[in-house]
């Protein structure tokens, strides 16, 4: 390996794993039209009534449930809201809610377009 393409190397501490931003949940909690990133996937040992943890884990990342993924709550079932329809970044998935309780998200903000952040500066300097 050459040394340029060695990573650099950062003062900076390394982000908390078991620190959760302040808005997490499980998507299990969210509602039709409300949309997320995920920021975790996996029950922490807690039981499923139906899977083993690593399996349900590991079911979820293999259909795309992970970190950084964008997901939007698209149906909910008639009865007891279950199941729920999720988009993925760009696909459909069905799960049930207990399955859904494996998956932590924060609330999706859009990064902003470099023209909108070129247009508010123009804005500041016209005002001043």
């Amino acid at each position: 390996m050459h040394l340029s393409s060695r990573p650099a190397v950062s003062d900076a501490p390394a982000p908390d794993p078991d620190v959760l931003p302040a808005d997490a949940r499980p998507l299990s909690r969210a509602a039709k039209g409300e949309v997320g990133r995920v920021i975790r996937v996996g029950l922490d040992g807690a039981l499923h009534d139906s899977l083993d943890p690593e399996e349900l884990e590991r079911r979820l990342l293999e259909i795309g449930f992970v970190e950084g993924a964008r997901v939007e709550i698209l149906h909910e079932g008639l009865f007891g809201r279950d199941p729920i329809a999720v988009k993925v970044d760009d696909m459909r998935v069905a799960l049930r809610r207990r399955e859904a309780e494996a998956i932590l998200i924060t609330a999706w903000h859009q990064p902003a377009a470099p023209r909108a952040i070129a247009a508010d500066a123009i804005a500041k300097d016209r005002r001043s």
